[in-house]
């Protein structure tokens, strides 16, 4: 599934670690009970619908029995002890990540990840150039001892005396809102807002100008279909000091079920933008609410605006795809606000905007290079004021406006952990602020190696590679190749401490840029969606063929990792092209494509992957469906299959299902596993769960692949700089 904001029963299982129970000779044999379903005039087939239903005794048996077999193959695999030292020392490397800043009333909020925390706290900050300046405003572990609680995200009142926050538990992502005090750090009495915010729609809140109420994503209370509970969102308001049950409708009766809001406040606070997405296909609409009390209407769908900042001239900034795949900018004047009277700043160029940011006197670009960003300047007139310099092949986001034309941002590469940095407009310096991560290993050994896979209909698809310095090309090297492509993402280069388990190895790394994303613009993304979508699989061998075919690697020795969309493109590799990889890895993905969209989440994916109920993208979806393209008899490549009993974006049942039939095409000979978990999609998941998950992983492909596990005998932390 795409990130979404935030982005739900108790769980049903158990958790892994208590699961071991004795080891079986092989894992439990799902019984076939064919049903027919029938689309189109096409019958099809489905032995493994009764292993959908998550609180059925038989399905929970048959889940522990599997998670069993798992335990019983992973917990005897060789150099697992030194792998979890390993993999313990990079995780918890005490070098904290701040993330999400925001500055209101002159305080800048953020969230601070600090291993060996279990989740990530919110603090404010003092001094960028002081550490010690920053001050923990909410501890999620003070509230929940046991590590399960998460904040979804956070909204300060624009004096930055107050700040709503979304708290969700047990990986569920469904989010209730307290507001916290921010000089105290106490929560307000009296104000929680319930079910704000969920693992498919999200959530979002703004605050009014005076930062006495706010306005809040609410969905549909009292006797209203269950089917529902997490759809048809709406926007109401609420004023602090006040009931719930006295808040009123704002917007939303006519929005479509799949809408998700996304709220935002201007500076003097006169007036609010909602820029509510028709599910996950990338189709927005925009709303504006003035000084009149009223919403207006600023967008529709045909009208591809797709982003939206305020200004501090007046103006609202739109990001538009309309007649420019790449994207645009225009400036709507808050006084006339009809898209009649919207001007062009920042035409189409050869770099795709992602993102923006205006301040005073200029514009802040985002520009996608097809994996790397850059970040431009221009003024309010759209000349062109050069690029900001920042890290080669490297990501930018993050931008948070200081004074003036000053702005913050965050800059990270494959080789170089995140930092935040200062950009003085006055004299065009770059100044890394004291918020910079440290590595606990050095990378100074790794090239970055970018080139282009051609794919089956000559599309070239960006691919960047990291090899050790040194690392003959002989066809012999274990190499890990991921993807994701889908849902307008850009695959980013960023910063992994983990990689380093791998790297150190011998291993090479390789990310593809596949169609799908947002690397190259609307274009790139409706190629590789809807009835498209096989073009993303199609790119993704091409990645792995290049491999093989440059000599990085060799079949029995290429790996292969995704998760949730990336879930399933390892489906659709190992179905479609099993002789080519040597191990997958697939987490918490989508197998099923035929009933998808009978999940809640599932039908908000509809505008993304398309629906069985039309003919032609039924026959796209039935083509390439991971679960029907398993063929009795078929050497899999072994597979470890990841799960979460709480996911809200991605039901279970298609790991279940998936391991379930590969198992039988295998007469159970395949090495197939299911390591199915208690936890969600993985957003909030607490740090001692994300070990055990990674030493699994890392255990099971280093098998798989035949490597021989050379002990680290401590942390190679880089010399300062």
């Amino acid at each position: 599934m795409k990130p979404k904001s935030a982005l739900a029963a108790l769980s049903l299982l158990l958790p892994l670690t208590s699961l071991a129970g004795k080891p079986a000779a092989g894992p439990p044999v799902a019984e076939k009970k064919v049903v027919v379903d029938t689309y189109h005039d096409t019958k099809v087939e489905d032995p493994y619908q009764w292993l959908e239903p998550s609180a059925e005794p038989a399905v929970q048996q048959w889940t522990q029995g599997q998670n069993a077999h798992t335990r019983a193959m992973l917990d005897k695999l060789p150099a697992r002890d030194a792998i979890r030292q390993r993999v313990t020392e990079l995780i918890t490397w005490q070098s904290s990540a701040h993330y999400g800043l925001q500055e209101k009333g002159g305080t800048l909020f953020a969230i601070k990840a600090q291993p060996p925390k279990q989740q990530p706290m919110l603090v404010t900050i003092g001094s960028l150039s002081d550490t010690s300046s920053e001050r923990i405003l909410l501890d999620p572990v003070e509230v929940d001892p046991s590590g399960k609680t998460t904040i979804d995200w956070f909204v300060p009142a624009p004096d930055g005396k107050r700040v709503a926050v979304s708290l969700s538990k047990n990986g569920t992502e469904s989010g209730d809102v307290y507001v916290y005090d921010v000089a105290t750090g106490k929560p307000v009495p009296g104000e929680m807002m319930p079910h704000v915010n969920t693992g498919t729609a999200g959530g979002s809140l703004t605050w009014t100008g005076d930062g006495k109420g706010y306005f809040y994503t609410r969905y549909p209370k009292g006797d209203t279909n269950p089917e529902d509970k997490n759809f048809y969102q709406q926007v109401y308001f609420h004023r602090l000091g006040t009931p719930n049950d006295k808040d009123t409708y704002s917007l939303g009766k006519d929005f479509p079920r799949i809408a998700m809001s996304d709220l935002e406040t201007s500076e003097d606070g006169k007036h609010i933008i909602n820029l509510m997405a028709n599910g996950d296909g990338g189709e927005h609409a925009l709303y504006l609410y003035g000084p009149s009390g009223q919403w207006q209407q600023v967008s529709k769908f045909e009208d591809k605006v797709v982003g939206a900042r305020f200004g501090e001239d007046g103006a609202l900034y739109l990001k538009s795809l309309k007649n420019a795949p790449r994207g645009q900018i225009l400036r709507l004047p808050l006084a006339t606000p009809t898209l009649d009277k919207a001007t062009v700043i920042v035409p189409e160029g050869k770099a795709t905007i992602s993102g923006f940011l205006p301040t005073p006197g200029r514009l802040y670009i985002v520009e996608q290079l097809g994996g790397p960003s850059q970040l431009r300047m221009v003024d309010l007139k759209g000349q062109d004021l050069g690029l900001v310099p920042t890290l080669p092949v490297s990501t930018v986001g993050g931008l948070v406006h200081q004074s003036g034309d000053d702005i913050l941002f965050a800059n990270s590469s494959y080789v170089e952990p995140t930092a935040w940095y200062r950009y003085s407009a006055k004299d065009g310096k770059v100044t890394k602020t004291a918020f910079a991560q440290t590595s606990p290993a050095d990378f100074s050994d790794i090239e970055v190696i970018r080139t282009e896979a051609t794919s089956k209909d000559g599309t070239k698809v960006p691919l960047s590679i990291l090899k050790p310095k040194g690392v003959k090309l002989n066809g012999k090297n274990p190499t890990l190749l991921t993807g994701y492509g889908g849902f307008n993402v850009s695959i980013t280069p960023g910063f992994n401490k983990l990689s380093r388990t791998w790297l150190e190895q011998g291993g090479i790394i390789a990310i593809a840029n596949l169609r799908g994303g947002a690397e190259f613009g609307e274009e790139w993304h409706a190629n590789g969606s809807l009835t498209k979508k096989q073009n993303v699989f199609d790119d993704f061998y091409a990645c792995a063929r290049l491999l093989v075919d440059q000599k990085y690697t060799q079949p029995k020795k290429l790996a292969i990792q995704g998760g949730s969309n990336g879930g399933l493109l390892m489906g659709a590799a190992l179905t479609q092209h099993p002789e080519m990889y040597g191990a997958v890895v697939a987490r918490v993905g989508i197998y099923d494509m035929l009933r998808v969209e009978l999940t809640p989440n599932g039908q908000f994916n509809v505008t993304e992957y398309g629906t069985v109920k039309d003919p032609e993208q039924f026959k796209a979806l039935h083509a390439y469906s991971p679960y029907h393209r398993v063929k009795d008899g078929t050497k899999y490549p072994p597979t470890l299959f990841t799960s979460g009993a709480n996911d809200p974006r991605v039901d279970p049942f298609h790991s279940r299902k998936m391991v379930a039939r590969l198992q039988a095409a295998t007469g159970g000979k395949g090495r197939i596993f299911l390591r199915a978990s208690g936890g969600g999609h993985g957003a909030g998941t607490p740090l001692s769960e994300k070990i055990e998950e990674e030493v699994d992983v890392f255990s099971f492909v280093f098998n798989e692949l035949g490597m021989k596990y050379q002990p680290v005998k401590k942390l190679s932390a880089p010399a300062a700089k």
